[in-house]
């Protein structure tokens, strides 16, 4: 299991083990590089810890904890765990500002916490296997366990092609499921205990709840921001960026640069096609921050050859590939020495960046005259390809938009056509697949049952921006295209708009300091337009993709994707339609060059990631290198360390 997890922490391994229970670390070394190492213990030996990511208030708890009689035995984040949870149980998670899976072990009860970020930034799955209670940062370590089960669950493709993401009940694989993110559970000798919230984001009504002036609002996000962001470079290592070229990653690097006395080390993506290349406006800002910029440029070909290491590392089906010039970033990261960047994620989802959320906004507006042929065409400044069909008054668009118009009550209003575009790819699915998949239910409803209580007091673009985050940004921002891309090399994502404290002003805003007359992070722009360059302060959100068609069918694709496509193998799989598949790829073929629409690039991908997912973890599993930790061994409530010759099998891990 331990050696599955290497590359997430490839500075050290440490094994705990007390009798029936067992948990092993692979260690990123980021603070207290030589004392630091997991699992750690309290002073008499009762809590034991180990963490997956960061606690950056670390330093106020110590002192804090300090002063109430506790003492540490290192400078680490994660020693203030077992003081913090000994202190104050598990109401210490309220007291964190971090990004984190926790386990914590107590000899007195027997019992295991385990806990995970409000965002869900850092994975924690779970299992039970064989008697076993097991869980890891990801898939790959739980499918070594001898009990658990190595095929693809068909309802996790559905719930993928219909709202991007798997909820976190489930997985790509059966009987694996992640712990919510906001949740904590706890495992004793009852057995386990339920999944119980701890936080969640409340949206304010329409108006807000803050209902200071502006001008002051402005003032106040720059400084949690400015503060969110000088406490996530706080590490024994030098901390980078990422810089887009966009006005989120703009922001965090103009304010790490404040507080970093040597020189920013700054890292972007370039593509060799200028549909979707950003790189100068990405030197625009480095110059303004006098940074050094280290960009990588990418090929369609360089999308095509990093696919299969991508779907492998994210372990889940994926609609877009978006992630594989993340992946060849983090590589550049690495091979600088440097091993944590702070990134922009978050912003468009609590600030209000995203187009979904003016397409909710402007269909709302048209709901309240559903027969006017003026309100639809205000799409069109939000997706400009469609202005001319939405001018024809029964244009296939405006129909498309149209569809469940007036249901302005339905929980999901602003998903419906999103999901409607991504479920048309269902019909890739073969018949078994379908009918397996109808045997857990609708993901819309499943959905729905998750929301709280109080979702239908949020104002409308609140809504929109809680399932966002609910799905899209948990399940596949931070998921597939940010911790997995991240962590492959070795390298820790921070971000500083995912503050608890930034997440809670932003929510609290009225909805026109979010969003207004179709100017999306109003209230972000404003506060930041006299420190940024003017092309960048008031430059449109522009969405980050990748190429696609011309990546897997140009004259630079590799073999693999026609012989994962071929159609003997697609039916290997028993996952996919044979001959919806090679309809699919025969189009993909002839539009080479002029592309396909949204929906069949979704399927395209979709169908060819959920191939290449089968056969890395399911039809031939890669074995995984072993791993030679450092065991802890507890006895008389004393420790001492050996050197362990392997991984020694736990009697349940």
């Amino acid at each position: 299991m331990a050696g599955e997890l290497e590359h997430r922490g490839p500075d050290g391994v440490g094994l705990y083990r007390d009798e029936r229970f067992g948990m092993v670390n692979t260690r990123l070394a980021i603070v207290d590089l030589t004392g630091g190492d997991q699992p750690i213990g309290n002073e008499d030996g009762r809590y034991w810890a180990m963490q997956n990511g960061e606690i950056f208030n670390y330093p106020e708890l110590t002192r804090e904890l300090t002063a109430l009689g506790h003492r540490f035995r290192t400078r680490s984040d994660t020693e203030v765990l077992v003081h913090a949870y000994e202190q104050w149980g598990e109401a210490f998670l309220e007291r964190l500002n971090g990004e984190f899976a926790i386990a914590i072990w107590d000899r007195r009860t027997r019992e295991l916490f385990l806990a995970r970020d409000r965002f869900g930034i850092r994975p924690l799955f779970l299992a039970d296997l064989g008697g076993d209670v097991a869980f890891a940062s990801e898939p790959a370590a739980l499918l070594r366990h001898p009990s658990a089960e190595r095929r693809l669950d068909p309802f996790a493709l559905v719930e993928t092609f219909t709202l991007w993401s798997v909820l976190p009940d489930r997985s790509a694989f059966p009987g694996i499921h992640e712990l919510p993110a906001g949740h904590h559970l706890r495992i004793g000798p009852d057995g386990r205990g339920p999944a119980v919230r701890w936080w969640d984001l409340a949206f304010a009504p329409r108006e807000g709840t803050r209902t200071e002036r502006p001008e002051a609002l402005a003032e106040e996000l720059r400084v949690l921001l400015d503060d969110a962001t000088r406490i996530r470079l706080r590490a024994d290592v030098p901390v980078g960026a990422y810089l887009s070229g966009g006005l989120d990653s703009s922001i965090t690097s103009l304010l790490a640069r404040r507080h970093v006395p040597q020189e920013l080390r700054a890292f972007g993506v370039g593509f060799e096609d200028p549909r979707f290349d950003e790189s100068r406006f990405q030197d625009r800002m480095a110059r303004a921050l006098g940074v050094d910029l280290t960009r990588i440029t990418v090929s369609g070909g360089d999308v095509a050859a990093s696919f299969p290491e991508v779907v492998r590392r994210a372990a889940t089906p994926l609609l877009r590939t978006a992630p594989a010039p993340l992946l060849r970033l983090s590589a550049a990261v690495r091979d600088t020495g440097m091993k944590v960047v702070l990134t922009g994620e978050g912003a468009d989802e609590l600030f209000g960046g995203y187009g979904i959320f003016q397409e909710t906004m402007v269909r709302r507006f048209w709901a309240r005259d559903p027969e006017s042929t003026l309100r639809p065409r205000l799409l069109g400044r939000i997706y400009p390809y469609l202005a001319h069909d939405l001018a024809k008054g029964g244009g296939f668009m405006a129909e498309f938009f149209k569809a469940g118009l007036e249901d302005v009550d339905d929980p999901l209003y602003g998903l419906r056509p999103r999901m409607a575009t991504t479920r048309r790819n269902l019909r890739f699915l073969s018949a078994d697949a379908r009918a397996a998949a109808a045997e857990v239910g609708d993901p819309a409803e499943r959905l729905i049952a998750r929301l709280p209580a109080r979702f239908a007091e949020f104002g409308p673009l609140g809504q929109a921006q809680y399932l966002e985050i609910a799905t899209f940004m948990s399940g596949y921002l931070l998921h597939g295209q940010g911790d997995r891309m991240l962590m492959a090399h070795g390298v820790e994502g921070r971000f500083p708009f995912l503050d608890v404290r930034v997440a809670e002003f932003a929510a609290a805003l009225p909805e026109r300091m979010r969003l207004r007359d179709m100017e999306e992070k109003r209230l972000l722009r404003t506060a930041f337009a006299d420190l940024l360059p003017p092309e960048i302060a008031k430059r449109p959100k522009r969405p980050y993709r990748a190429p696609i068609v011309r990546s897997f069918f140009g004259p630079d694709a590799p073999d693999y994707v026609r012989e994962t496509l071929a159609p003997e193998r697609v039916a290997e799989s028993g996952l996919f339609d044979p001959d919806a598949v090679r309809r699919l790829v025969a189009k993909g073929e002839r539009y080479v060059d002029a592309g396909l629409g949204e929906g069949d690039e979704m399927g395209l991908v979709g169908v060819l990631s959920t191939l290449l997912l089968h056969e890395s973890m399911v039809r031939r599993p890669e074995r995984a290198a072993p791993a030679v930790p450092t065991r802890d061994v507890v006895g008389d409530g004393t420790v001492r360390r050996e050197r362990a010759d392997a991984v020694l099998p736990p009697a349940s891990a």
